[in-house]
């Protein structure tokens, strides 16, 4: 009997002890998020709305164990016959927002929204007090930076082609390998050799192959001038025909349309060392004086570059292939990198359209560059501004200083999508 007395004490005592420190012998279902509100996501294109809610009031920061582990988000369509709730989100705990970017325009939707708490427990479900629906917005505010630079950008193009046209000289830095096609040229005319140009080996819808056709144009008119035979073998049956016409357009604005002979341009193979071994096998018979090499590469490049060297031609390399680069500029007397490759064409013909879009484009880069430096330089500041300045604040002096206000702006703003908020 004192046994049993002892054991119902113990008992009593447990039961106590668990009551006083808050512990509860089952996992209860949580409470309900509250304010449950839906809207239509701003300058979007009608795929998406914005949900919110106010946490749960069992949804706190520092409760051991949690009594909300996440939230269940439903959805279905109020005009469909037969629609139900569908599951399109699970948001964790401390989170009160969510976005379902996967609406239809003009379709009107009803949510539901749940708190999950222990051992999978649910609340009561909380329903949107009407449908909500995604619809087509005039203008994305969000990308109004982003308007801003594509309306001075395009402004400046256009400005600097009226200024063109109207006879303003436009200054643009002179491009070495540009200068010497007409000495590479000359050096052949005198030693009674040929000129190679070689168009690169991908087709004509190769936005580097049609930069190559450009730089051929000036190159036969100086041919055509200099009295030069010029030979372009291609890998390209469509790039022959392309290269024929700019040839024979050449000649003729040269005056000299009867020296013109589309034999000397002419298609060997699409395969890419059968084509190699056929170019470089005509440059050690023929040893042209200058070889121009204007286009996309790859293996090749060294190839014909040395092959080239070894015969004593004059050689102008142009393409925007990395990886070729080191290889031209290696071999080759003159070397358009990149960028220079592709204003060739402005470069050369100096229309005013083709000016004022490279100028225009050089705009562009400023500004980027403006953001660039000043992105660094906030940056900078604002690194030595909490180095120089270590010590705790409070709440109220824990305000962003000017420094970090500018750099959250420029990141979420003018390159985020903050736009102008």
């Amino acid at each position: 009997m004192h046994l049993w007395k002892n054991v119902v004490i113990k008992q009593l005592m447990i039961l106590l002890l668990c009551f006083t420190s808050g512990v509860t012998l089952a996992a209860e279902a949580p409470a309900p998020p509250t304010q449950f509100r839906a809207e239509d996501a701003p300058g979007d294109a009608g795929t998406a709305i914005d949900l919110f809610w106010t946490l749960s009031p069992d949804d706190e920061e520092n409760t051991k164990p949690r009594k909300v582990l996440r939230y269940v988000i439903y959805r279905k369509e109020v005009d469909a016959k037969e629609a139900k709730y569908e599951v399109i989100g699970e948001p964790t705990y401390r989170v009160n927002t969510f976005r379902d970017s996967n609406c239809e325009v003009d379709v009107p939707y009803m949510y539901r929204i749940e708190a999950v708490g222990q051992e999978g427990l649910i609340s009561v479900p909380v329903d949107l007090k009407e449908p909500v629906i995604a619809t087509l917005q005039w203008f994305n505010l969000q990308r109004s930076w982003f308007a801003v630079f594509v309306f001075l950008i395009c402004g400046s193009v256009i400005l600097f082609i009226e200024m063109a046209r109207k006879g303003k000289k436009l200054k643009v830095r002179k491009i070495a390998g540009l200068e010497a096609i007409t000495d590479a040229v000359g050096r052949a005319t005198e030693m009674g050799r040929s000129c190679l140009f070689v168009p690169g080996i991908q087709d004509i819808n190769d936005i580097q192959t049609v930069a190559g056709i450009t730089v051929l144009a000036q190159v036969a008119e100086t041919t055509a001038d200099y009295r030069a035979t010029l030979e372009v073998p291609t890998s390209r049956s469509l790039v022959m025909t392309t290269a024929r016409d700019t040839v024979e357009a050449a000649y003729l604005a040269a005056g000299r349309p009867d020296e013109y002979n589309e034999d000397d341009i002419y298609y060997i193979t699409d395969e890419q060392f059968g084509y190699v071994a056929s170019v470089t096998g005509k440059m050690v018979r023929d040893k042209p004086a200058a070889c121009f090499y204007m286009g996309a590469f790859y293996a090749e490049s060294l190839i014909l570059a040395e092959t080239g060297n070894s015969v004593g031609a004059i050689q102008v390399a142009g393409t925007a292939m990395p990886t070729q680069l080191p290889f031209f500029v290696a071999a080759c007397d003159f070397t358009l990198i990149g960028e220079e490759f592709f204003a060739a064409s402005a470069y050369l013909s100096g229309e005013p359209q083709q000016l004022g879009s490279l100028k225009g484009q050089d705009f562009g880069k400023v500004i980027g560059g403006i953001l660039l430096l000043a992105g660094c330089i906030i940056m900078t500041l604002s690194s030595f501004e909490s180095a120089f300045d270590p010590k705790e604040k409070t709440q109220a002096e824990s305000r962003p200083t000017f420094l970090q206000s500018a750099q959250t702006y420029l990141k979420d703003n003018i390159l985020g999508k903050g736009g102008f908020k």
